[in-house]
């Protein structure tokens, strides 16, 4: 959440699920707007995935070190998209 001021890179890089790929909730955004989370374009989510090495065939789990509002999130905007695999841990 935005106004936690958290550090979630380095937070996933101090300790994660073996495997676990990092997905940036504010950097996976639609950026053009001073909201916080908003979904991006479809082309923009396609664009991260694939960067991420994820795709519609892959079964992703989602999970959060504090609480469950981020992967929920995380949850929901895959779902928005049509990605049906997906579950928070």
């Amino acid at each position: 959440m935005p106004q936690l001021q958290r550090d979630a890179r380095r937070e996933f890089e101090e300790a994660h699920v073996p495997g676990a790929v990092f997905f940036d909730i504010d950097e996976i955004a639609d950026r053009t707007t001073a909201l916080p989370h908003m979904l991006p374009t479809p082309a923009e989510f396609s664009r991260h995935m694939s960067a991420l090495g994820l795709s519609n065939n892959d079964f992703i789990v989602v999970y959060d070190t504090r609480g469950v509002v981020s992967a929920a999130r995380v949850w929901w905007t895959f779902r928005a998209f049509g990605h049906d695999r997906v579950a928070v841990l």
